[in-house]
């Protein structure tokens, strides 16, 4: 399992140690990024991402580690303090040069096979708001499925957060975790990812963004084919499944097996 962590903050404080806890549960490679150090630009408006190409932005090259690790990723991360009710306005800048990604635009289909968490303490409030801040990118990116955890930690320190707190909140990730592992590898967008791509892919058929609209046609996406309809196996379910035994034994159809396999 590759995991991508972006911190919408260089310091580590609550926010950081529960993101921490989640990638320890999941036990995968993960990939952290944090803003501003990593990535500190802020969209220009130019819109040459919408209107020709993403390679065109400015900060693209800047950009493009964190992209490709989350392109990389089977489960996507994202983790901000509250800022005045709000994610932090890192993670905010950060989010504007993914505009071109939306289902409206130009999804990558990986997205569509994904998993995403977005995770915000406060020491008050705002943790619901700041969680949406994040999650409408999710779900607009296309992600197959978006976990929301956020608590007031009535602290601001890791440190100073009462330690029957940090049991429960223990427990609450532990439970994300779970679910993620339980999906790993063949999880599928949700009936409204599905009904927004829908009436997005009607849109691109009538085309409003040259750019656009040549997209969606090369990736077939605006007649029948859709971007989550690969099968995707997990090398577990294959282990245990007499596929794995038959393909395995057959003169060695299948000579190396990855984390997760695609047929």
């Amino acid at each position: 399992m590759k995991i991508a962590v972006i911190h919408g903050q260089s310091h580590k404080g609550s926010t950081y140690h529960i993101a921490k806890m989640l990638t320890e549960k999941l036990n995968g490679e993960v990939t952290e990024f944090f803003l501003p150090k990593d990535f500190h630009s802020f969209c220009i408006g130019c819109t040459n991402c919408f209107e020709k190409s993403e390679t065109l932005c400015p900060h693209f090259k800047d950009l493009k580690p964190i992209t490709e690790a989350i392109d990389r990723a089977d489960v996507i991360i994202l983790a901000s303090p509250v800022y005045v009710y709000h994610t932090t306005g890192a993670m905010k800048a950060f989010l504007d040069h993914y505009g071109y990604r939306w289902m409206v635009h130009r999804p990558e289909e990986k997205m569509f096979r994904k998993q995403a968490v977005c995770i915000s303490t406060a020491a008050g409030g705002g943790m619901k708001s700041t969680n949406k801040d994040m999650a409408d990118s999710t779900f607009f990116w296309g992600v197959a499925r978006t976990y929301k955890y956020g608590v007031g930690v009535a602290a601001v320190s890791w440190d100073a957060v009462n330690p029957d707190l940090k049991k429960r909140i223990d427990k609450k990730i532990t439970v994300i975790a779970d679910k993620i592992n339980e999906n790993i590898g063949h999880v599928s967008p949700s009936i409204k990812t599905r009904a927004f791509f829908n009436i997005m892919r009607l849109l691109q058929r009538r085309g409003w963004n040259e750019a656009d609209v040549k997209y969606w046609k090369e990736k077939g996406w605006a007649e029948k084919a859709r971007p989550w309809k690969a099968l995707t196996i997990s090398h577990r379910q294959l282990r245990s499944s007499n596929l794995f035994y038959r393909l395995f034994n057959k003169n060695s159809l299948m000579t190396t097996l990855s984390d997760r396999c695609i047929i």
